[in-house]
């Protein structure tokens, strides 16, 4: 089930929805058809303090909004 992010052309309200194969979107605010898919980012797991996280923080930096993990030289 993949979940897409999607903005209204005509209203510019953002949304996400699952789509499934060649099912049409529309938007939820307004039922235009007239949609920008935007690029997902995937979910990143909470630590304890409730920070984003990036699992083991002696690995290199991975890059990611938020990431935490120094590296270790």
């Amino acid at each position: 089930m993949p979940l897409y992010r999607f903005v209204c052309e005509k209203c510019d309200h953002p949304f996400e929805e699952l789509v499934f194969g060649n099912e049409v979107v529309v938007c939820p605010e307004c039922k235009s058809k007239k949609l920008e898919r935007q690029t997902s980012m995937p979910g990143m797991p909470l630590v304890k303090d409730g920070a984003s996280g990036c699992g083991d923080l002696s690995l290199p930096p991975c890059g990611a909004v938020g990431c935490r993990r120094m590296g270790t030289g």
